[in-house]
This record gives C-alpha cells, sequence and structure tokens, in this order.
C-alpha cells in the first residue's frame, strides 16, 4: 500500500501538469475563497446573472502524532459576480497515541456560502474595502467532547461571520492585502476539536504582499483566527488563538492553479498533563479553477 508521503509526492507531480489564479482566487482551508483558514472577502469567479465554473482544492495538514494527519476536498462555484457557496469534506488518518487520538480520527462534513455586499472600489472610489457576509455549517463532527459523551453522538457547529478585504496597488510592484473580519461561532478550531460550549464571538485577520517573479508570483501572508477559549466536554481544556503563515505560488502557466504551502500553530498545552504537540504543523493546498 503506497505511504501518505509517497502519496502527496506523486499528487504534486501529475497536478503540475494539469490545465493563473491571483491571490484573491485560492480556496482555504474550509472550501471558501480566502487565506489558509480564514475567509476573504471576494468571492468565486462568476458573471452577472450567470453561476461560475467550479473550482476544487485539496488541503492536507500534519497535525502531530495526536492530532493526526487531516486531508480536505473541496468544491466551490461562484453565482452573480457576488455569491459563493460550497461543500467540503473533512478526512482524518488518526494519531498514534492510544488516549487522545480517538478524539480527533473522525472526518465530518462542511457546508459554506457567502454574499459580497459591497463591491471593493464601489462608486469609483479607491479605497472602500469589499463586504460579505457568510456562514459555515459543519455536520456529523464527531470529535472530542462528543467522543467522550456516554453514549458517543455526532454534533453540529457552525460560524456565521462579517469581513472586510482590500488589496493596495497604489505601491508599485508590490501588491498588499489587508483581510479583516469577525465571526459567531461555536465551533473549536473550526470543528477540528469538535464543538464550544456556547457561541461566541471571535475576530480574525490577514495580511499578505505579493512578489512578481518572471515564472511565478509568490505571496507571502499571515493570518489570526481567534478560537472559543473552552472545548465542550473536556473541562479545564484552553484553545489558543490559531496562527498560520504561509507562501502562495501562482505559475505563470495556461493552467488555473495555485499552490499553498504553510505552518500552523494549532494547540500545545491545553490543560495540564494534556500537550497536542500541534504548535508548528506542515500544511499545504492545491487549488484548481475549472475553465
Amino acid at each position: 500500500m503506497i505511504g501518505k508521503h509517497k502519496f502527496l509526492l506523486i499528487l504534486f507531480s501529475a497536478i503540475l501538469f494539469l490545465p493563473p489564479l491571483t491571490v484573491r482566487g485560492q480556496l482555504n482551508w474550509e472550501g471558501q475563497t480566502g487565506a489558509f483558514v480564514t475567509p476573504f472577502a471576494y468571492t468565486s469567479a462568476s458573471e452577472k446573472n450567470k453561476f461560475g465554473k467550479p473550482q476544487i482544492a485539496f488541503h492536507y495538514l500534519n497535525a502531530g502524532g495526536i492530532v493526526g494527519n487531516h486531508y480536505q476536498a473541496s468544491v466551490t462555484v461562484g453565482a452573480a459576480k457576488r455569491i459563493e457557496f460550497g461543500y467540503t469534506r473533512n478526512f482524518s488518518a488518526i494519531g498514534g497515541n492510544a488516549s487522545f487520538s480517538p478524539l480527533f480520527s473522525k472526518g465530518f462534513n462542511i457546508f459554506h456560502g457567502k454574499v459580497n455586499l459591497v463591491p471593493e472600489n464601489a462608486n469609483k472610489t479607491k479605497w472602500v474595502p469589499a463586504i460579505s457576509a457568510g456562514f459555515v455549517a459543519r455536520t456529523n463532527v464527531t470529535r472530542v467532547g462528543a467522543v467522550l459523551a456516554m453514549p458517543t453522538k455526532s454534533t453540529n457547529n457552525g460560524d456565521v461571520y462579517v469581513v472586510a478585504t482590500k488589496t493596495i496597488t497604489q505601491i508599485k510592484d508590490l501588491p498588499i492585502l489587508l483581510n479583516f473580519g469577525v465571526k459567531a461561532t461555536n465551533a473549536s478550531i473550526m470543528g477540528v476539536a469538535g464543538n464550544a460550549p456556547e457561541w461566541k464571538a471571535r475576530m480574525f485577520a490577514a495580511a499578505a504582499v505579493v512578489v512578481k517573479g518572471p515564472k511565478s508570483s509568490l505571496i507571502f501572508g499571515a493570518e489570526a483566527a481567534q478560537q472559543p477559549k473552552y472545548i465542550k466536554g473536556l473541562p479545564g481544556a484552553t484553545v489558543p488563538t490559531t496562527l498560520t503563515y504561509f507562501v502562495r505560488v501562482v505559475p505563470k502557466t495556461e493552467f488555473p492553479i495555485n499552490f499553498d504551502f504553510g505552518v500552523a500553530q494549532i494547540a500545545g498545552k491545553i490543560a495540564p498533563g494534556v500537550d497536542l504537540k500541534a504548535r508548528h504543523q506542515f500544511a499545504m493546498g492545491i487549488t484548481y479553477q475549472f475553465k
């Protein structure tokens, strides 16, 4: 049976020969147009009064020997130049810790939608950001508290958010993207750790710069996503802010494809004697836009 690392190498080699997206075109971890884990106010490409061609994405996170490996397969479609919606399936490969790894081993469903309320540079201005509202709904989540419950029972959780995004182009040859949003959520680490005890308002932000090269553009970015502090069903555990640092590669070819490579800081010592050892984890993503 093929090993997971060899599988990823073959996947990379093959996808390089498939049939350029911009910084705004990449799908994030949950299938939204965005950075690595946070959504942008932009939406998947489409024309007025029409549906766009679908985008597909694959993401991988090596979350360590306890939380395990996580894989996300996504499809997203834009509509009417202002709407996007899609579906992502989470798959997991269980870690090697007999006590804690089973708490993070089950896959789940992710549905999302977004509508652009204010287009970027509305009314012929140069300073107005794009502003959008959206949601994420996760179903059949059997993680942490749901596993510890007697009997084990799957749960649902979600986010509702507003986000503003602006690409600054006034600096010659160095576009800068800024992103800020607020969400209400009852998910812990976007469902990876199951549910939070209650709905909380959390902030998220991202920033990136675009460096243009002869054969590709490189987008260097960082983002932060506050998480609800506590995990439902695991008293005493606390969750830190999720941080990611990424490089997005946009090849200058006829094929509309992007690559993301990043480091994610997820969770370490969440409680006395409980260290998830997921603080400097490799992540990658690939997005392809059908023509």
